[in-house]
C-alpha cells in the first residue's frame, strides 16, 4: 500500500540523523567529537527536578486541561510581562509538547493548502517540513549575501505573492545566532502589515544573548503587529530541559483557542509532571540561567576564534543562541583522504568518516557551503574538535 504525499515528502532531521550516526560510532568504540545537537550539556537544575518529584509524589499524574494547567499558563503570562513587556493573559497562551509541536499546531490553524510560508534562509529545517505537512509551500528567501545573514525589507517585499500567508522570524536565530534589532523588526513587521501576513516569532533562545545585544519581541512593537503575531518559546534551551518537552505559544485568542482544540484531539495536552517542573523553572531561582549563558559565551569565543584561524573557513560571531555557522565554501571542491568534497553534505560526511568530527551541513538550513557547530559542548571538546578540523585540512589534496 502507498504512503500519503505528506509522509513521502517528510525529510528526516539532518541534525538527529548525524547525531545518531555519531552515537553509533561511539558505541562501536570510536572517539567522536560531536557539535550536532542543539541542547545544553548541563543537567536540569535541581530545584526543577525536585518540583517534578513532588508532582509525582503528590499524585499530579492525570490529564491537565488540553491547553496547559492554569498555574503554568499564569506563570508564562508573568514571564512574558517581565521579559518582553507583553500582556498575554492565560487565555491567549497554549502550553504544548515542545515549541516544535506548538509551531505545527499554529501552522495548521492559519494555513490552508496552497498557501505560502516565507522562510528567511538560513532557517531551522523543521519550519519547511511543517509547512509542507499543512499542504502549504515553503518559500525560501536567500539571505546568505545579506549583512548578518538577516532578512531585509527589500528581500521580503520581493518574495511576497498572492498566496503568501505567513512570515517566520527566528531571533536569536538557529542556525546563525544572529539577533534582530528593534529597527530591523519594525521594518519587516511593517511590510507584513501592509500585505496582511501572519508573523510567527520564534524566540526560544531569547535569554542566550551576548555582547550587550538585547532581545526584542516582535509582538511588543505595536498593538497592530501584536494582533497578527504568534510568539513561541520554551523551557528547553534556557533551563536545560530539552527532554521534558514543554514549549508554549501566545497570540490572538481565537487562534490560540483553535490550537488548543486541535491539541485536545492530537495529544490530549502536555505532560502533567513536566508542566509542574516548567512552573518551577519560570517562577523559581534564575541564577542558573545566567551561569549557563556565561559558560556558553566563553565557549563561543573559543570556537569562533578557532574556526577563523583555519584556512578556508570564515565565521561571523553569533550574537545569541549556542551555534556557530561558518562559511566553509573555501573547503569545497577538494579531495580529503581520497574523497571528493563538493558540497556541505559531503563535507559533513567526510569530517565524520575521516577524523570523527560531527557537524551539521548547511544545506538543510537553506545555506549551501556552511556548517553548523553547536557550542553546547565542553571547552575540552571544542579544542579537540578544532584539532580534528586541522587534521582534516592537512588531508586536502594530499597525494
Amino acid at each position: 500500500m502507498d504512503l500519503s504525499n505528506i509522509a513521502r515528502s517528510a525529510e528526516p532531521s539532518a541534525t538527529l540523523s548525524l547525531n545518531a550516526l555519531a552515537k553509533q560510532l561511539v558505541a562501536d568504540g570510536e572517539e567522536v567529537v560531536s557539535f550536532t545537537v542543539g541542547e545544553p550539556d548541563f543537567d536540569t537544575p535541581e530545584n526543577i527536578k525536585q518540583a517534578a518529584i513532588r508532582a509525582i509524589e503528590s499524585g499530579y499524574t492525570k490529564y491537565t486541561p488540553a491547553s496547559g494547567y492554569p498555574g503554568l499558563r499564569e506563570a508564562i503570562s508573568g514571564a512574558f510581562s517581565r521579559r518582553n513587556g507583553l500582556d498575554y493573559p492565560p487565555g491567549r497562551i497554549l502550553v504544548s509538547n515542545g515549541a516544535k509541536q506548538a509551531l505545527y499546531l499554529l501552522m495548521l490553524c492559519v494555513l490552508d493548502p496552497g498557501d505560502q510560508v516565507l522562510l528567511p534562509a538560513p532557517y531551522w529545517p523543521s519550519y519547511a517540513d511543517q509547512a509542507k505537512a499543512c499542504g502549504a509551500e515553503p518559500v525560501v528567501i536567500d539571505c546568505t549575501s545579506e549583512p548578518g545573514l538577516k532578512l531585509t525589507p527589500r528581500a521580503l517585499e520581493a518574495s511576497i505573492g498572492p498566496k503568501t500567508r505567513l512570515l517566520i522570524i527566528n531571533s536569536p536565530c538557529n542556525p546563525t545566532g544572529m539577533v534582530y534589532g528593534r529597527d530591523e523588526l519594525e521594518a519587516l513587521a511593517q511590510v507584513a502589515v501592509e500585505h496582511d501576513l501572519w508573523i510567527f516569532a520564534d524566540e526560544v533562545y531569547e535569554q542566550l544573548i551576548y555582547d550587550g545585544h538585547s532581545h526584542v519581541s516582535t509582538a511588543s512593537l505595536s498593538d497592530e503587529i501584536c494582533r497578527r503575531t504568534v510568539t513561541f518559546n520554551a523551557v528547553s534551551k534556557t533551563y536545560a530541559m530539552t527532554g521534558w518537552r514543554i514549549g508554549y505559544a501566545a497570540g490572538p485568542e481565537e487562534v490560540i483557542t483553535a490550537a488548543g482544540r486541535l491539541q485536545s484531539n492530537l495529544t490530549s495536552g502536555p505532560n502533567s509532571i513536566a508542566q509542574k517542573a516548567a512552573f518551577e523553572a519560570l517562577n523559581g531561582p534564575q541564577e542558573t540561567v545566567e551561569e549557563m549563558r556565561l559558560t556558553f559565551d566563553k565557549r563561543r569565543e573559543l570556537l569562533v576564534n578557532g574556526l577563523n584561524e583555519i584556512d578556508g573557513i570564515e565565521c561571523r560571531k553569533p550574537q545569541g543562541a549556542f551555534y556557530a555557522f561558518p562559511d566553509c565554501s573555501g573547503l569545497l571542491n577538494h579531495q580529503y583522504n581520497g574523497q571528493q568534497v563538493d558540497n556541505s553534505m559531503a563535507l559533513s560526511k567526510a569530517l565524520l568518516e575521516t577524523v570523527r568530527l560531527a557537524a551539521v551541513p548547511g544545506s538543510p538550513f537553506g545555506a549551501e557551503g556552511y556548517l553548523r557547530f553547536s557550542y553546547a559542548v565542553s571547552e575540552e571538546d571544542i579544542e579537540k574538535g578544532l584539532d580534528k578540523l586541522g587534521q582534516f585540512i592537512a588531508m586536502r589534496d594530499a597525494t
